[in-house]
Protein backbone atom coordinates (compact mmCIF):
# COMPACT_ATOMS: atom_id res chain seq x y z
CA UNK A 1 0.00 0.00 0.00
CA UNK A 2 1.33 3.77 -0.98
CA UNK A 3 0.00 6.90 -1.23
CA UNK A 4 -0.58 9.70 -4.20
CA UNK A 5 -1.65 13.31 -3.39
CA UNK A 6 -3.86 15.31 -5.19
CA UNK A 7 -2.58 17.30 -8.08
CA UNK A 8 -4.49 20.84 -7.19
CA UNK A 9 -3.86 21.35 -3.15
CA UNK A 10 -2.62 25.03 -2.54
CA UNK A 11 -2.70 23.84 1.14
CA UNK A 12 -0.24 20.76 0.90
CA UNK A 13 2.89 20.46 2.76
CA UNK A 14 5.97 20.08 0.87
CA UNK A 15 9.52 20.61 0.88
CA UNK A 16 10.50 24.60 0.64
CA UNK A 17 13.13 24.03 -1.92
CA UNK A 18 11.59 22.65 -4.98
CA UNK A 19 14.38 23.23 -7.09
CA UNK A 20 16.01 20.41 -5.15
CA UNK A 21 16.78 16.95 -6.49
CA UNK A 22 14.92 14.24 -4.49
CA UNK A 23 15.43 11.70 -6.73
CA UNK A 24 17.77 9.69 -4.53
CA UNK A 25 15.67 9.61 -1.67
CA UNK A 26 12.80 8.21 -2.98
CA UNK A 27 14.69 5.83 -4.43
CA UNK A 28 15.74 4.64 -1.40
CA UNK A 29 12.56 4.90 0.28
CA UNK A 30 10.57 3.27 -2.78
CA UNK A 31 12.25 0.06 -1.51
CA UNK A 32 10.81 0.62 1.89
CA UNK A 33 7.26 0.09 -0.04
CA UNK A 34 8.27 -2.90 -1.93
CA UNK A 35 9.40 -4.83 1.16
CA UNK A 36 6.20 -4.56 3.30
CA UNK A 37 4.29 -4.82 -0.18
CA UNK A 38 5.85 -7.94 -0.68
CA UNK A 39 5.53 -9.35 3.44
CA UNK A 40 1.78 -7.88 3.37
CA UNK A 41 1.04 -10.38 0.45
CA UNK A 42 2.71 -13.30 1.89
CA UNK A 43 -0.25 -13.78 4.31
CA UNK A 44 -2.60 -14.69 1.24
CA UNK A 45 0.16 -17.71 0.97
CA UNK A 46 0.21 -18.34 4.92
CA UNK A 47 -3.19 -18.96 4.98
CA UNK A 48 -3.77 -22.33 2.72
CA UNK A 49 -0.28 -23.67 4.20
CA UNK A 50 -2.05 -23.43 7.36
CA UNK A 51 -4.69 -24.28 6.92
CA UNK A 52 -3.26 -28.01 5.74
CA UNK A 53 -0.27 -27.62 8.74
CA UNK A 54 -2.46 -27.42 11.41
CA UNK A 55 -6.10 -28.59 9.94
CA UNK A 56 -7.76 -25.26 10.27
CA UNK A 57 -10.97 -24.18 9.17
CA UNK A 58 -11.58 -20.69 6.61
CA UNK A 59 -12.43 -18.55 9.78
CA UNK A 60 -9.39 -19.49 11.96
CA UNK A 61 -7.14 -19.81 9.17
CA UNK A 62 -7.96 -15.78 8.70
CA UNK A 63 -6.50 -15.04 12.08
CA UNK A 64 -3.39 -14.76 10.43
CA UNK A 65 -4.53 -11.16 8.75
CA UNK A 66 -6.56 -10.66 12.11
CA UNK A 67 -3.14 -10.85 14.03
CA UNK A 68 -1.20 -8.93 11.23
CA UNK A 69 -3.40 -5.84 10.61
CA UNK A 70 -4.86 -5.91 14.21
CA UNK A 71 -1.00 -4.59 14.75
CA UNK A 72 -1.90 -1.61 12.78
CA UNK A 73 -4.45 -0.62 15.13
CA UNK A 74 -2.21 -0.98 18.60
CA UNK A 75 1.08 0.10 17.20
CA UNK A 76 -0.01 3.45 14.79
CA UNK A 77 -0.42 5.81 17.17
CA UNK A 78 3.14 5.01 19.61
CA UNK A 79 4.49 4.92 16.15
CA UNK A 80 3.32 8.95 15.30
CA UNK A 81 4.81 9.73 19.10
CA UNK A 82 8.35 7.67 18.16
CA UNK A 83 8.39 9.77 14.69
CA UNK A 84 8.00 12.77 17.23
CA UNK A 85 10.79 11.18 19.10
CA UNK A 86 13.35 10.37 17.02
CA UNK A 87 12.47 11.71 13.31
CA UNK A 88 11.14 10.44 10.13
CA UNK A 89 14.30 8.55 9.16
CA UNK A 90 15.31 7.19 12.19
CA UNK A 91 12.11 5.78 12.46
CA UNK A 92 12.11 3.88 9.39
CA UNK A 93 15.42 2.24 10.65
CA UNK A 94 13.47 1.16 13.80
CA UNK A 95 10.87 -0.51 11.82
CA UNK A 96 13.00 -2.39 9.38
CA UNK A 97 14.91 -4.22 12.44
CA UNK A 98 11.84 -4.46 14.42
CA UNK A 99 10.23 -6.24 11.28
CA UNK A 100 13.33 -8.47 10.98
CA UNK A 101 12.78 -9.88 14.62
CA UNK A 102 9.29 -10.65 13.58
CA UNK A 103 10.38 -12.54 10.58
CA UNK A 104 13.24 -14.14 12.57
CA UNK A 105 10.45 -15.79 14.97
CA UNK A 106 9.13 -18.04 12.23
CA UNK A 107 12.25 -20.04 12.42
CA UNK A 108 11.03 -21.25 15.93
CA UNK A 109 7.29 -21.23 15.53
CA UNK A 110 8.10 -23.44 12.63
CA UNK A 111 10.01 -25.51 14.77
CA UNK A 112 7.68 -26.52 17.54
CA UNK A 113 5.18 -25.94 15.03
CA UNK A 114 3.12 -23.56 16.72
CA UNK A 115 -0.02 -21.88 15.11
CA UNK A 116 0.24 -19.12 18.19
CA UNK A 117 3.65 -18.98 17.70
CA UNK A 118 3.42 -18.05 14.19
CA UNK A 119 0.98 -15.29 14.93
CA UNK A 120 3.15 -13.73 17.30
CA UNK A 121 5.51 -13.64 14.86
CA UNK A 122 2.82 -11.99 12.89
CA UNK A 123 2.25 -9.19 15.15
CA UNK A 124 5.91 -8.00 15.80
CA UNK A 125 6.27 -8.00 11.44
CA UNK A 126 3.34 -5.92 11.31
CA UNK A 127 4.38 -3.63 14.25
CA UNK A 128 7.54 -3.05 12.25
CA UNK A 129 5.59 -2.44 8.93
CA UNK A 130 3.38 -0.23 11.00
CA UNK A 131 6.19 2.08 11.88
CA UNK A 132 7.07 1.96 8.66
CA UNK A 133 4.16 2.72 6.93
CA UNK A 134 3.54 6.00 9.52
CA UNK A 135 6.99 7.17 8.94
CA UNK A 136 7.18 6.88 5.18
CA UNK A 137 3.77 7.26 3.81
CA UNK A 138 3.62 11.22 4.74
CA UNK A 139 7.61 11.42 4.13
CA UNK A 140 6.93 10.80 0.54
CA UNK A 141 3.66 12.91 1.03
CA UNK A 142 5.61 15.71 1.38
CA UNK A 143 9.07 15.29 -0.31
CA UNK A 144 9.20 16.97 -3.23
CA UNK A 145 6.55 19.88 -5.01
CA UNK A 146 2.88 19.37 -4.96
CA UNK A 147 2.70 20.04 -8.82
CA UNK A 148 4.51 16.15 -9.82
CA UNK A 149 3.33 14.86 -6.61
CA UNK A 150 0.72 13.19 -7.46
CA UNK A 151 2.78 11.47 -10.69
CA UNK A 152 5.87 10.77 -8.49
CA UNK A 153 3.73 9.17 -5.46
CA UNK A 154 2.07 6.93 -8.02
CA UNK A 155 4.90 5.57 -9.44
CA UNK A 156 6.62 4.86 -6.41
CA UNK A 157 4.17 2.99 -4.66
CA UNK A 158 3.76 0.54 -7.93
CA UNK A 159 6.48 -0.54 -6.34
CA UNK A 160 5.10 -1.92 -3.49
CA UNK A 161 2.51 -3.56 -5.77
CA UNK A 162 5.55 -5.01 -7.55
CA UNK A 163 6.36 -6.40 -3.89
CA UNK A 164 3.01 -8.04 -3.69
CA UNK A 165 2.73 -9.37 -7.13
CA UNK A 166 6.28 -10.68 -6.78
CA UNK A 167 5.84 -11.90 -3.32
CA UNK A 168 2.79 -14.56 -3.83
CA UNK A 169 4.01 -16.51 -6.67
CA UNK A 170 7.29 -17.18 -4.92
CA UNK A 171 5.60 -17.90 -1.89
CA UNK A 172 3.85 -20.99 -3.43
CA UNK A 173 6.83 -21.91 -5.29
CA UNK A 174 9.10 -21.89 -1.96
CA UNK A 175 6.37 -22.72 0.71
CA UNK A 176 3.44 -24.26 -0.79
CA UNK A 177 5.43 -26.98 -3.06
CA UNK A 178 7.62 -27.61 -0.39
CA UNK A 179 4.86 -28.42 1.59
CA UNK A 180 2.80 -30.59 -0.22
CA UNK A 181 6.46 -32.95 -0.87
CA UNK A 182 6.18 -33.55 3.09
CA UNK A 183 2.03 -33.81 2.64
CA UNK A 184 2.57 -36.61 5.58
CA UNK A 185 4.58 -34.60 8.34
CA UNK A 186 3.22 -31.57 9.86
CA UNK A 187 6.41 -30.34 11.31
CA UNK A 188 8.46 -30.72 8.03
CA UNK A 189 4.91 -29.09 6.03
CA UNK A 190 5.67 -26.53 8.72
CA UNK A 191 9.28 -25.79 8.10
CA UNK A 192 8.39 -24.61 4.52
CA UNK A 193 8.14 -21.06 5.95
CA UNK A 194 11.59 -21.22 7.63
CA UNK A 195 14.27 -20.05 4.21
CA UNK A 196 12.10 -17.46 3.04
CA UNK A 197 11.64 -15.44 6.04
CA UNK A 198 15.05 -15.68 7.14
CA UNK A 199 15.96 -14.59 3.71
CA UNK A 200 13.34 -11.41 4.47
CA UNK A 201 15.35 -11.05 7.76
CA UNK A 202 18.62 -10.62 6.45
CA UNK A 203 17.51 -8.54 3.54
CA UNK A 204 15.72 -6.38 6.50
CA UNK A 205 19.03 -6.05 8.48
CA UNK A 206 20.65 -4.79 5.24
CA UNK A 207 18.02 -2.26 4.37
CA UNK A 208 18.26 -0.88 7.77
CA UNK A 209 22.13 -0.39 7.72
CA UNK A 210 21.33 1.01 3.81
CA UNK A 211 18.45 3.43 5.06
CA UNK A 212 20.43 4.56 8.79
CA UNK A 213 23.49 5.63 6.21
CA UNK A 214 21.69 7.77 3.77
CA UNK A 215 21.76 11.20 4.30
CA UNK A 216 17.44 11.71 3.54
CA UNK A 217 16.32 15.53 4.46
CA UNK A 218 14.54 16.24 6.85
CA UNK A 219 11.12 17.63 6.43
CA UNK A 220 10.04 19.96 9.49
CA UNK A 221 7.04 21.49 8.27
CA UNK A 222 5.32 18.46 8.62
CA UNK A 223 6.01 17.11 12.15
CA UNK A 224 6.06 18.89 15.67
CA UNK A 225 7.99 17.43 18.01
CA UNK A 226 7.68 16.21 21.89
CA UNK A 227 6.59 19.22 23.97
CA UNK A 228 5.54 21.55 21.13
CA UNK A 229 2.61 22.86 20.91
CA UNK A 230 0.14 22.96 18.21
CA UNK A 231 -2.85 25.07 17.68
CA UNK A 232 -4.57 22.79 16.03
CA UNK A 233 -6.15 19.56 16.15
CA UNK A 234 -7.00 16.28 14.03
CA UNK A 235 -9.91 16.05 15.27
CA UNK A 236 -11.41 19.59 13.47
CA UNK A 237 -10.74 17.66 10.21
CA UNK A 238 -13.84 15.75 8.82
CA UNK A 239 -11.85 14.38 6.11
CA UNK A 240 -9.40 12.76 8.36
CA UNK A 241 -11.89 11.09 10.29
CA UNK A 242 -14.56 9.95 7.07
CA UNK A 243 -11.02 9.14 5.44
CA UNK A 244 -9.92 7.04 8.44
CA UNK A 245 -13.31 5.02 8.38
CA UNK A 246 -12.61 4.52 4.13
CA UNK A 247 -8.69 3.10 4.78
CA UNK A 248 -10.55 0.63 7.41
CA UNK A 249 -13.15 -0.71 4.81
CA UNK A 250 -11.22 -0.76 1.82
CA UNK A 251 -7.89 -2.71 3.55
CA UNK A 252 -10.83 -4.80 4.77
CA UNK A 253 -12.14 -5.76 1.09
CA UNK A 254 -8.78 -5.69 -0.32
CA UNK A 255 -7.08 -7.97 2.04
CA UNK A 256 -10.51 -10.26 2.14
CA UNK A 257 -10.45 -10.74 -1.98
CA UNK A 258 -6.55 -11.46 -1.84
CA UNK A 259 -6.84 -13.60 1.37
CA UNK A 260 -9.69 -15.59 -0.17
CA UNK A 261 -8.41 -16.25 -3.70
CA UNK A 262 -6.61 -19.44 -3.14
CA UNK A 263 -9.66 -20.80 -1.88
CA UNK A 264 -12.11 -19.34 -4.08
CA UNK A 265 -10.63 -20.19 -7.40
CA UNK A 266 -10.02 -23.74 -5.93
CA UNK A 267 -13.29 -24.74 -6.13
CA UNK A 268 -15.07 -26.59 -8.59
CA UNK A 269 -17.19 -23.97 -10.01
CA UNK A 270 -14.80 -21.20 -10.16
CA UNK A 271 -11.30 -22.19 -11.43
CA UNK A 272 -11.79 -25.75 -12.67
CA UNK A 273 -8.54 -26.73 -12.59
CA UNK A 274 -8.72 -30.33 -11.25
CA UNK A 275 -11.09 -32.30 -12.77
CA UNK A 276 -13.63 -34.86 -11.12
CA UNK A 277 -12.62 -37.59 -13.24
CA UNK A 278 -9.23 -37.20 -12.95
CA UNK A 279 -9.54 -36.69 -8.73
CA UNK A 280 -12.72 -38.24 -7.67
CA UNK A 281 -12.54 -37.21 -3.60
CA UNK A 282 -13.68 -33.46 -3.47
CA UNK A 283 -11.51 -32.73 -0.21
CA UNK A 284 -8.78 -34.13 -2.20
CA UNK A 285 -9.62 -32.39 -5.48
CA UNK A 286 -9.68 -29.16 -3.26
CA UNK A 287 -6.04 -29.62 -2.24
CA UNK A 288 -4.66 -30.74 -5.53
CA UNK A 289 -6.45 -27.02 -6.93
CA UNK A 290 -5.32 -24.80 -3.88
CA UNK A 291 -1.49 -25.44 -5.41
CA UNK A 292 -2.65 -24.07 -8.98
CA UNK A 293 -4.86 -21.41 -7.86
CA UNK A 294 -2.13 -20.00 -5.67
CA UNK A 295 -0.14 -18.49 -8.46
CA UNK A 296 -3.10 -16.49 -9.27
CA UNK A 297 -2.75 -14.17 -6.16
CA UNK A 298 0.13 -12.30 -8.21
CA UNK A 299 -2.46 -11.77 -10.77
CA UNK A 300 -4.50 -10.24 -8.44
CA UNK A 301 -1.82 -8.07 -7.00
CA UNK A 302 -0.64 -7.65 -10.26
CA UNK A 303 -3.17 -5.89 -11.55
CA UNK A 304 -3.48 -2.64 -8.97
CA UNK A 305 0.44 -2.35 -9.92
CA UNK A 306 -0.79 -1.97 -13.56
CA UNK A 307 -3.27 0.62 -11.88
CA UNK A 308 -0.90 2.53 -10.20
CA UNK A 309 1.10 3.12 -13.64
CA UNK A 310 -1.66 4.27 -15.18
CA UNK A 311 -3.05 6.25 -12.22
CA UNK A 312 0.34 7.99 -12.19
CA UNK A 313 -1.17 9.29 -15.80
CA UNK A 314 -4.42 9.91 -14.93
CA UNK A 315 -4.38 11.89 -12.16
CA UNK A 316 -2.11 14.42 -13.60
CA UNK A 317 -5.03 15.48 -15.89
CA UNK A 318 -8.15 14.33 -13.52
CA UNK A 319 -9.38 15.19 -9.81
CA UNK A 320 -8.81 12.24 -7.36
CA UNK A 321 -12.09 12.37 -5.98
CA UNK A 322 -13.82 11.67 -9.13
CA UNK A 323 -11.39 8.66 -9.88
CA UNK A 324 -11.66 7.06 -6.98
CA UNK A 325 -15.59 7.44 -7.38
CA UNK A 326 -15.12 5.66 -10.36
CA UNK A 327 -12.79 2.60 -9.06
CA UNK A 328 -15.09 2.32 -6.46
CA UNK A 329 -18.40 1.73 -8.82
CA UNK A 330 -15.89 -0.60 -10.46
CA UNK A 331 -14.43 -3.02 -8.06
CA UNK A 332 -18.13 -3.54 -6.44
CA UNK A 333 -19.56 -4.41 -9.58
CA UNK A 334 -16.86 -6.36 -10.46
CA UNK A 335 -17.33 -8.19 -7.02
CA UNK A 336 -21.03 -8.60 -7.62
CA UNK A 337 -20.80 -10.80 -10.93
CA UNK A 338 -18.25 -12.90 -9.65
CA UNK A 339 -20.45 -13.81 -6.59
CA UNK A 340 -23.51 -14.29 -9.05
CA UNK A 341 -21.58 -16.31 -11.59
CA UNK A 342 -19.25 -19.43 -12.63
CA UNK A 343 -16.42 -20.52 -14.62
CA UNK A 344 -14.35 -18.34 -16.12
CA UNK A 345 -16.47 -14.86 -15.71
CA UNK A 346 -16.73 -15.44 -11.92
CA UNK A 347 -12.60 -16.17 -11.82
CA UNK A 348 -11.28 -13.28 -14.09
CA UNK A 349 -13.89 -10.42 -12.65
CA UNK A 350 -12.44 -11.26 -9.07
CA UNK A 351 -9.26 -10.88 -9.80
CA UNK A 352 -10.11 -7.40 -11.78
CA UNK A 353 -10.60 -6.06 -8.79
CA UNK A 354 -7.05 -5.58 -8.27
CA UNK A 355 -6.98 -3.51 -10.89
CA UNK A 356 -9.91 -0.90 -9.75
CA UNK A 357 -8.11 -1.43 -6.02
CA UNK A 358 -5.01 0.22 -7.67
CA UNK A 359 -5.55 3.84 -6.56
CA UNK A 360 -7.92 3.25 -3.82
CA UNK A 361 -5.55 3.33 -0.42
CA UNK A 362 -3.48 6.38 -1.94
CA UNK A 363 -6.57 8.58 -2.75
CA UNK A 364 -7.67 7.87 0.34
CA UNK A 365 -4.73 8.48 2.33
CA UNK A 366 -4.02 11.75 0.67
CA UNK A 367 -7.39 13.07 0.62
CA UNK A 368 -7.84 12.25 4.64
CA UNK A 369 -4.53 14.01 5.61
CA UNK A 370 -4.96 17.26 3.71
CA UNK A 371 -4.45 20.60 5.21
CA UNK A 372 -3.22 18.82 8.39
CA UNK A 373 -0.10 20.69 8.09
CA UNK A 374 2.45 19.81 11.28
CA UNK A 375 -0.28 17.39 12.34
CA UNK A 376 0.25 15.37 8.87
CA UNK A 377 2.09 12.71 10.74
CA UNK A 378 -0.45 12.38 14.04
CA UNK A 379 -2.89 12.26 11.08
CA UNK A 380 -1.09 9.46 9.70
CA UNK A 381 -1.04 7.50 12.02
CA UNK A 382 -4.87 7.54 12.70
CA UNK A 383 -5.07 6.82 9.27
CA UNK A 384 -2.50 3.75 9.59
CA UNK A 385 -4.46 2.86 12.04
CA UNK A 386 -7.49 2.30 10.45
CA UNK A 387 -6.32 -0.43 8.30
CA UNK A 388 -7.12 -2.83 11.15
CA UNK A 389 -10.24 -3.24 8.80
CA UNK A 390 -7.49 -5.97 7.08
CA UNK A 391 -8.00 -7.61 10.28
CA UNK A 392 -11.96 -7.32 11.16
CA UNK A 393 -13.58 -7.80 7.35
CA UNK A 394 -11.37 -10.82 6.63
CA UNK A 395 -12.71 -12.64 9.44
CA UNK A 396 -16.26 -11.34 8.99
CA UNK A 397 -16.32 -13.21 5.55
CA UNK A 398 -14.77 -16.03 6.80
CA UNK A 399 -16.96 -16.68 9.10
CA UNK A 400 -19.62 -16.28 6.82
CA UNK A 401 -18.31 -18.65 4.52
CA UNK A 402 -18.27 -21.29 7.24
CA UNK A 403 -21.32 -21.01 8.49
CA UNK A 404 -22.93 -21.12 4.82
CA UNK A 405 -20.46 -24.69 4.75
CA UNK A 406 -21.52 -25.90 7.86
CA UNK A 407 -25.27 -25.66 6.81
CA UNK A 408 -25.49 -27.06 3.51
CA UNK A 409 -21.76 -28.77 2.80
CA UNK A 410 -20.82 -30.34 6.38
CA UNK A 411 -18.25 -28.10 7.30
CA UNK A 412 -16.03 -28.49 4.38
CA UNK A 413 -13.60 -25.56 3.24
CA UNK A 414 -14.29 -26.70 -0.02
CA UNK A 415 -18.52 -25.40 0.34
CA UNK A 416 -19.47 -22.86 -1.49
CA UNK A 417 -19.64 -20.76 1.52
CA UNK A 418 -16.72 -18.54 0.36
CA UNK A 419 -18.35 -17.91 -3.62
CA UNK A 420 -21.24 -15.98 -1.48
CA UNK A 421 -19.58 -14.45 1.17
CA UNK A 422 -17.60 -12.52 -0.95
CA UNK A 423 -20.14 -10.33 -1.48
CA UNK A 424 -19.39 -8.64 1.66
CA UNK A 425 -17.17 -6.34 0.46
CA UNK A 426 -19.70 -4.63 -2.08
CA UNK A 427 -20.66 -2.84 0.99
CA UNK A 428 -17.25 -1.40 1.93
CA UNK A 429 -17.10 -0.26 -1.78
CA UNK A 430 -20.66 1.72 -1.05
CA UNK A 431 -18.79 3.73 1.63
CA UNK A 432 -15.72 4.37 -0.05
CA UNK A 433 -17.70 5.91 -3.11
CA UNK A 434 -19.49 8.03 -0.22
CA UNK A 435 -16.37 9.46 0.44
CA UNK A 436 -15.29 10.04 -2.79
CA UNK A 437 -17.92 12.25 -2.97
CA UNK A 438 -18.36 13.82 -0.21
CA UNK A 439 -16.68 13.01 2.70
CA UNK A 440 -13.42 13.58 1.53
CA UNK A 441 -13.87 17.36 1.20
CA UNK A 442 -11.36 19.65 3.65
CA UNK A 443 -12.29 21.97 5.39
CA UNK A 444 -11.50 25.24 2.86
CA UNK A 445 -14.33 23.42 0.68
CA UNK A 446 -16.39 22.91 3.63
CA UNK A 447 -16.63 26.31 4.39
CA UNK A 448 -16.83 27.57 0.23
CA UNK A 449 -13.94 29.25 0.20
Amino acid sequence: MAIAVPNTSPTSTSVAEPSASYTGPLMVVTTLFFMWGAITSLNDVLIPHFQQVFNLKLAVSMLVQTAFFSAYFVFSIPSARIIDWLGYQRAMVVGLLTMGSGALLFVPAAKVPSFGLFLTALIILAAGITLLQVAANPYVTVLGSPRTASSRLNLTQAFNSLGTTVAPWIGGLFILSAAAVAASDPALQAASVIKPYVFLAVTLALLAILIGSFKLPKIESAQHHIGEKVSDSIWHHPNLIFGAIAIFVYVGAEVSIGSSIANYLALDNIGRFVSASSVPDAAHRYQEALRVAAKYISLYWGGAMVGRFIGSAVLQRLKTGPVLAFCAVMAGMLVITSVFSNGALAMWSILLVGFFNSIMFPSIFTLGVAELGALTGDGSGVMIMAIVGGAAIPWVVGKTADLINTRSYGGAIWGQGLHFALIVPTLCYLYILFFALSGSKPNSERAGT
